[in-house]
């Protein structure tokens, strides 16, 4: 059996801190993201902030047109519908990240300690922890 694969999302403080309150259990994509139910997720939170702050785990992904995905969801979303409507502007779908078990970290882990460690990329959207990412980017989802 091979090890699972594990998630690293970047995304806004803003929406890092809803999730991590539990006020967010969705995160929108523009762009498929091929994991299944159950993949660890790591929350990186980007600029002006720059740090790991949290674990998830990915509870399903729904795929559909974005307005029904506003209809069905906006609740879940943590913005309103005019930054819904101009973050999915020219997309055909809505790759909707329905996320659970969400732990916040005690302490963030900066970007300059990752960096530290290893040579690290966060990403612009999202892409899997590589074996070559610093140890203690890893090691947030094997303990």
């Amino acid at each position: 059996m091979t090890a699972q694969r594990t998630l690293l999302l970047s995304l806004r403080p803003r929406f890092a801190a809803a999730i991590l309150a539990g006020t967010k259990t969705i995160e929108i994509r523009r762009r498929p993201v091929n994991a299944s139910p159950g993949t660890p997720i790591i929350l990186y939170a980007s600029s002006p902030q720059m740090a790991v702050v949290g674990t998830a785990r990915l509870g399903s992904v729904t795929v559909c047109p974005p307005d029904d995905g506003w209809q069905r969801f906006h609740d879940e979303f943590g913005l309103d519908r005019e930054e819904y409507d101009s973050y999915l502007d020219g997309a055909a779908n809505a790759h909707l990240l329905h996320v659970t078990a969400v732990n916040r970290l005690n302490e963030p882990l900066p970007l300059r300690h990752l960096r530290e460690q290893a040579p690290f990329q966060p990403p612009q959207s999202f892409r899997y922890v590589a074996a070559g990412d610093p140890a203690g980017l890893r090691d947030l989802v094997n303990s």
